[in-house]
């Protein structure tokens, strides 16, 4: 399944964070391939060799996730993720996220 990240109000006058829409659609994407694949908040934590704690500090959409941080999750859980950029006057949304997973998302 693929997931589209478009940033609204681009531009010079745009003052809004966009970088936590983002943030928040890859901890959505990382529960939805959790609870589908069965995976708990501590089965994660010990794949990842942390506390529960910092699974939650990760999955609470606060976190300001790092490219190590979603790449440790995603080892965790045996997934991949692709990320594609495209020109903003592209007609297609401009970034998309897609976890490869074993089945098709609803």
């Amino acid at each position: 399944m693929a997931l589209r990240w478009n940033p609204r109000g681009v531009g010079v006058d745009s003052h809004r964070d966009e970088s936590g829409d983002l943030s928040r659609l890859v901890v959505d994407e990382i529960t939805w391939y959790m609870r589908e694949h069965k995976v708990s908040r501590a089965d994660l934590a010990h794949s990842m060799n942390v506390s529960p704690g910092r699974v939650s500090q990760i999955l609470s959409g606060d976190e300001n996730l790092t490219l190590r941080t979603i790449s440790g999750v995603l080892v965790a859980l045996g997934a991949t993720a692709e990320f594609t950029l495209r020109p903003l006057d592209e007609p297609a949304d401009h970034l998309d996220l897609v976890a490869e997973t074993d089945g098709a998302r609803p």
